[in-house]
């Protein structure tokens, strides 16, 4: 997510030239049960659900950079707190802290959502891990250092890792180990957490590029890496790199996640599909259903309480002109026109 929401959004027009490419939307078990227009002025990137504390962060740019706090089940908005543009949030549920993945980083009190101080880093932050076992918060950012880790009971920083790529989306086992999705090398890069070293990568064989979302389920160790380029999910072992199996999802994927009482990975789509795919068993998986969400709704997070799935998108108006290319370059790549006032929303999945 290199810029929010500009980069990854496609052209309205050339995500229907896309849709023949996806998967047909297919009857099953989830609907969009809510649509919630919260307005508010800004970039986004990406979204948090907070179960225990039924709160849903959302991260806004621009001149008013903050975070935008939503009571999880009303969607009222709640409070807004200062922060540098930060495009994804997370909360350490043990010590009450929440932390934004901006410049500096912002943290606070989960409970009173009262400002606790910001923390510089380095690079520049862009996704972000809450790692309940460890008590740490890792910042992603795609220059050096490529992860920052952060102690979330005080907010010092525990240390820094290069991890030769551009992270997107990071997950953990909770035992010291961290997997981390590398969209400009299509690898899963893999990660000791305890002496923040990188121990190894696992190559997407060119089944499955520019890697965006990641999902875990930790029990049966299978990682699910949702890709741009093909449109796919790759399903790996997470001891060996295997690639256990590929399937079909929507165009412009930015975010995955897992639902481990469901067995069930989603996979987000700015071409306005979510794609769910069902673990059959540690080896064998189907796509089990398309939902239509909304153009541009290509983040998600899992309530784990509820099982809903929460996205947030917004309306556009028609892109401007294409510039002229320079004899012999590339075409320019699609444009998308200037957000409508007032039309960022939060959708929400669920059966």
């Amino acid at each position: 997510m290199k810029t929010l929401l500009a980069t990854c959004v496609l052209a309205i027009g050339l995500m229907a030239s896309a849709a023949s490419a996806q998967p047909a939307a297919a009857a099953g078990p989830y609907k969009v049960l809510k649509t919630a227009k919260v307005g508010g002025e800004g970039g986004f990137d990406y979204v948090y659900a907070d179960a225990a504390n039924r709160r849903l962060y959302v991260p806004r740019a621009g001149a008013a950079g903050r975070v935008t706090v939503f009571d999880l089940d009303k969607l009222e908005l709640l409070k807004e707190i200062p922060a540098a543009g930060g495009h994804g949030a997370a909360v350490d549920v043990k010590s009450g802290h929440g932390f934004a993945s901006s410049k500096p980083v912002a943290m606070w009190d989960a409970k009173t959502l009262a400002p606790i101080k910001t923390i510089e880093v380095q690079g520049f932050p862009d996704g972000i891990l809450g790692d309940p076992a460890s008590q740490r918060i890792y910042i992603l950012s795609h220059s050096a250092p490529n992860v920052t880790a952060i102690n979330a009971v005080d907010g010092t920083i525990a240390g820094t890792v290069d991890i030769g790529g551009a992270p997107e989306q990071a997950v953990t086992d909770g035992k010291g180990h961290l997997y981390i999705d590398l969209e400009d090398k299509d690898q899963v890069a893999v990660v000791d957490a305890k002496t923040m070293t990188k121990t190894g990568a696992y190559g997407l064989d060119g089944k499955c590029g520019t890697p965006a979302g990641l999902a875990f389920d930790v029990k049966t160790h299978v990682l699910f890496v949702a890709c741009r380029n093909p449109a796919v999910m790759a399903m790996l072992n997470s001891d060996t790199g295997k690639i256990l199996a590929v399937l079909p999802i929507g165009v412009g994927v930015d975010g995955a996640t897992f639902n481990p009482a469901t067995k069930e990975a989603f996979s987000s789509q700015g071409d306005g599909t979510l794609t769910v795919i069902k673990e059959l068993s540690p080896t064998s998986f189907e796509v089990e259903q398309t939902v239509q969400t909304q153009i541009s709704a290509k983040t998600l997070t899992l309530d784990a309480k509820t099982g809903h799935v929460l996205l947030i998108a917004a309306e556009y108006g028609p892109p401007p002109p294409a510039p002229t290319p320079a004899p012999g370059a590339p075409p320019p790549r699609p444009r998308r026109g200037p957000m409508l006032p007032g039309s960022f929303l939060i959708l929400v999945v669920g059966r």
